[in-house]
């Protein structure tokens, strides 16, 4: 797994946690929706690259 891809992962997994609290203290389901997405995808992200480490 690179570096690069770490940092994106762990970005993607930080923003959409931050962006899910906002949206829920805001009572903004559209916003929450949106952060979960993003958390999913930087955990997708870390699983594949697991993944990926296994097979080398």
């Amino acid at each position: 797994m690179s570096l690069g891809d770490k940092l994106e992962n762990a970005k993607d997994k930080v923003v959409g946690t931050v962006k899910d609290k906002v949206g829920e203290l805001r009572d903004d389901k559209g916003q929450q929706a949106e952060g979960k997405a993003q958390d999913a995808k930087g955990q997708a992200g870390d699983a594949v690259e697991d993944v990926k480490d296994k097979f080398k």
